[in-house]
C-alpha cells in the first residue's frame, strides 16, 4: 500500500496509507526515492501557523479573508522537493528506470502528468538526493533575480539556512560580494564556503553598522532577507544604502514585531520587494518562468557549478517523519536540509 505524510494536528505528523492512483494516458508512475522537508512553508503546517489554516484565501480577489479556513487538519500530501524513479509510463519521452525530480508531495508513489516532468530527468552523474533541491534552488534564484544584482555590488543575505546558503552561492555566482548574516556559527562557516566575503553574527555583531563600515559608509547595494524573521527584515532595511533595495523572500508569520517602518525605511527611501515562488519578476516574465528557474538551478548542479549536498544534515526513513519534523522544529542549530528516504516504506 502506498504511503503519504499527513499532518494530523499541530505538531502531530505521521505516515499513513494512501490508495494507489490509476495510470491514465499522458501520465507516468513514479516511485519516490527521496523527499526534502521545507523548513519554512511545511513547518508552518506542522506548527499550525500557516494562514490557510485560519483564513480563507480568496483566489479571485487575491486576499485572505475571515471565515471558513481554506483547509484544516488532517492535511496530507504536502511537500515540494521530490525525486524518484519512473516505474510505469504511457509516453515515449519518459522511460521506466529514469530518475526524475518534481513536485508530488511526501508520498511513496505518485502518478504525475508527464508534461509536468518535461526537462526534469536527473542525469546519471548527479546523486539522486540532489534532486530534492530543485524547488528550493528556484526560490533562491528567484530572490537573486528580484534583487537585480550587478557585478561588484555588495549584497547582504539575512538568514543562512538552506535557502540562505543557496542564495549566497547564487548571488556570488552573479558577481556580488556577499555578506552573510545568521545567528548560528555553523551556518556562517558554510556561508563562507559558499562564497561569502564577510560573515556577521545576527545577535553578537552590530550588523548594519558593520556593513556600513565594510562598504565605506554606503551600506549594502541590496539586501535579501530569506529567514522569515521580521527583526531580520528590519535589520536588512537598516543595512541597505539610500534608495537601496531589500528583497523580502522569507515566509513571515504572525505580526511583524520588531519591524519599525518609521525609521530607516522611511528616511532612506528604501525599496521593499516581495519575492515568492508563485511567479517571477514581471519585468522578466517574458523570458523567465518558475519552470526555467528550477531547470536552471539543476543545470548548475549537473555542471558542478553548485553542490547542494553539503547542506544535507539528515537523511531519515520516511517512517520517522515525526522525529524529522521535531528535529527541525526544536533543534534548528543542528539541522539544515532534512531528507526523507522512502526505501521500503510500502512494506511496513
Amino acid at each position: 500500500m502506498p504511503k503519504v505524510v499527513q499532518f494530523c494536528a499541530p505538531r502531530s505528523v505521521g505516515l499513513v496509507d494512501e490508495p494507489g492512483a490509476p495510470l491514465a494516458s499522458g501520465q507516468v508512475r513514479v516511485r519516490t526515492l527521496y523527499s526534502g522537508i521545507s523548513a519554512g512553508t511545511e513547518l508552518t503546517a506542522y506548527r499550525g501557523s500557516n494562514p490557510y489554516l485560519s483564513k480563507q484565501w480568496d483566489a479571485e480577489r487575491r486576499l485572505f479573508v475571515d471565515g471558513t479556513p481554506s483547509f484544516g487538519y488532517p492535511v496530507a500530501g504536502w511537500g515540494y522537493q521530490e525525486v524518484g524513479v519512473v516505474t510505469a509510463t504511457t509516453v515515449p519521452d519518459l522511460e521506466v528506470g529514469q530518475r526524475v525530480w518534481g513536485i508530488w508531495g511526501h508520498r511513496s508513489e505518485a502518478v504525475v502528468d508527464a508534461a509536468k516532468l518535461a526537462g526534469q530527468v536527473l542525469p546519471d552523474s548527479v546523486p539522486p538526493v540532489a534532486g530534492v533541491f530543485a524547488r528550493l534552488g528556484a526560490i533562491a534564484l528567484n530572490a537573486v533575480l528580484d534583487a537585480d544584482i550587478h557585478l561588484g555590488e555588495d549584497v547582504a543575505v539575512f538568514g543562512q539556512g538552506v535557502l540562505g546558503l543557496l542564495t549566497t552561492r547564487l548571488a556570488a555566482l552573479n558577481g556580488a560580494r556577499v555578506i552573510a548574516v545568521d545567528a548560528i556559527p555553523r551556518r556562517l562557516a558554510l556561508a563562507a564556503e559558499q562564497g561569502a566575503v564577510l560573515t556577521l553574527h545576527a545577535l553578537e555583531d552590530a550588523v548594519a553598522e558593520r556593513i556600513a563600515d565594510h562598504t565605506h559608509g554606503r551600506g549594502a547595494d541590496t539586501c535579501i532577507e530569506i529567514s522569515g524573521s521580521a527583526k531580520a527584515l528590519h535589520e536588512a532595511i537598516r543595512s541597505v544604502g539610500v534608495a537601496g533595495r531589500v528583497v523580502a523572500s522569507g515566509f513571515y508569520q504572525g505580526d511583524a514585531v520588531g519591524l519599525r517602518l518609521g525609521e530607516e525605511f522611511h528616511h532612506n527611501r528604501v525599496r521593499l520587494v516581495a519575492s515568492q515562488i508563485g511567479g517571477v519578476n514581471p519585468e522578466l516574465s517574458q523570458r523567465w518562468s518558475v519552470e526555467r528557474l528550477q531547470r536552471t538551478f539543476m543545470e548548475l548542479v549537473a555542471a558542478g557549478t553548485l553542490d547542494p549536498l553539503p547542506l544535507v544534515s539528515h537523511v531519515m526513513c520516511a517512517s520517522d517523519v515525526a522525529k524529522a519534523f521535531s528535529e527541525i522544529d526544536e533543534r534548528p542549530a543542528e539541522t539544515l536540509q532534512v531528507v526523507l528516504d522512502f526505501a521500503g516504506v510500502e512494506g511496513e
